[in-house]
């Protein structure tokens, strides 16, 4: 059966875009070769966990929307959006794998006049030389001529209530400025806003410029962190104060490690062109490290905190609150919290957690322990961390029950906790 619309990709992306676009009123079919995922939504339960709700994927159902695993179906839609994950490889580059297949699924199944969109987060220059050939080869058609083709990388923040597809701007970026245009019609059914783009590398670009900004933001504040407690200066105090500067500031805020989908892209060892080597962000390399240290500096923190009450590493028993890398979802894309309790493991600790959202949690493949009550287990453990600040959490009751508290996010009242 044609549709209007196919999602190539039914992860952290694809989903929200497809219930976006059946609450639009679009006929939607969702493309992803993994049969699991399509199982889980056939059963009208969510494959990704913090993505969707069973109830949104039933709404989603019953409005029309047609998960499949069939590439067949992609040969009758006007638009495909291309929402492949681009995980980082093990050697940090950003592997296009999932890409790949996607375009080659779809190219042997294009069809002149169709809007071919690109949603991940890749670096500039991949929608025209990596995407863009590989469409071309396996239709037969020529990208800006027989068929649309531009880039729209995904805004996304999970566990934001306020912030939607509906009301986020979308960037969007055509190879020619009437592909430009074609994607423009189809998001102003999606969104309040588009914003257009001179080309595919500028779209691009803005993904890796936004969450550049904010891993290198962080990163300073991480840095501040750790100076200010080595000083005795309350961090948090100094961001509130800081943050009442009408301009040329934006608070950003400390925590125990950077996670999320959104991985920073230092374009040093990916070439824009045969001529053009690449120009490494030097600033982004180093925010890139701080970040990394910080699930050290929480250990040596927790250490620190337990041998000062007569404790010692080894044989305490730990409580780890919220392992998700947001707050109020059950995300756990990249998240500290597993890099944490395995180090704590290595020195001896016995680790629980508590997580309103986690129902299931292990490190190394081994589970574990989930607290049933959390101001029983607060007050059990030796040592409780505060690595999310779920909004369920009562913080300040948890203050008077935890035996040593490690607040990681400067969420509890202060004076109430020691703070990172």
């Amino acid at each position: 059966m044609p549709a209007d619309l196919a999602v190539i990709g039914l992860g952290h992306l694809g989903l929200p875009l497809a219930q976006a676009a059946v609450t639009a009123g679009i006929d939607t079919v969702g493309y992803d070769p993994d049969p699991r995922a399509y199982a889980e939504l056939r059963a009208g339960r969510t494959p990704v966990e913090g993505v969707l709700t069973a109830s949104e994927v039933r709404r989603m159902l019953s409005g029309g929307f047609r998960p499949t695993t069939d590439a067949a179906e992609l040969g009758r839609v006007r638009t495909a959006v291309i929402c492949s994950p681009v995980p980082l490889g093990p050697d940090r580059t950003l592997d296009l794998t999932a890409l790949g297949d996607a375009a080659r699924a779809l190219a042997a199944r294009l069809r002149p006049h169709t809007t071919v969109l690109l949603e991940s987060a890749v670096p500039p220059g991949t929608t025209e030389t990596f995407l863009r050939p590989l469409l071309e080869e396996g239709s037969g058609l020529v990208a800006g001529r027989d068929f649309h083709l531009a880039c729209s990388p995904g805004r996304l923040d999970p566990g934001n209530r306020t912030r939607t597809l509906a009301n986020t701007p979308k960037v969007i970026g055509g190879l020619t400025p009437a592909c430009t245009e074609s994607a423009a019609a189809f998001y102003g059914r999606l969104t309040d806003k588009v914003v257009r783009a001179r080309g595919t590398r500028e779209a691009e670009m803005t993904k890796v410029l936004e969450t550049n900004f904010r891993h290198v933001n962080i990163a300073l504040v991480n840095e501040m962190a750790v100076l200010c407690h080595d000083l005795g200066v309350d961090l948090w105090d100094v961001i509130r104060c800081a943050e009442t500067k009408p301009f040329g500031f934006q608070p950003f805020r400390p925590g125990p490690g950077v996670g999320g989908h959104g991985v920073p892209v230092d374009p040093g060892c990916l070439p824009y062109s045969s001529r053009t080597p690449g120009h490494p962000l030097r600033m982004v390399s180093l925010a890139q490290e701080i970040n990394d240290r910080m699930p050290s500096y929480v250990i040596q923190r927790c250490a620190t905190l337990l041998n000062e009450h007569g404790k010692s590493v080894r044989g305490a028993r730990v409580l780890l609150l919220g392992v998700t890398y947001k707050p109020d979802t059950s995300d756990q894309e990249a998240a500290p919290a597993r890099e944490i309790a395995a180090r704590l493991m290595d020195m001896g600790a016995q680790i629980g957690y508590h997580d309103p959202h986690v129902l299931d949690w292990r490190v190394r493949e081994r589970p574990v322990p989930r607290a049933d009550s959390l101001y029983e287990a607060a007050a059990a453990a030796d040592l409780t961390v505060l690595l999310q600040q779920h909004r369920t959490y009562d913080l300040q009751g948890l203050a008077v029950k935890a035996q040593l508290l490690l607040d990681t996010r400067g969420a509890t009242p202060a004076g109430a906790a020691h703070r990172l």
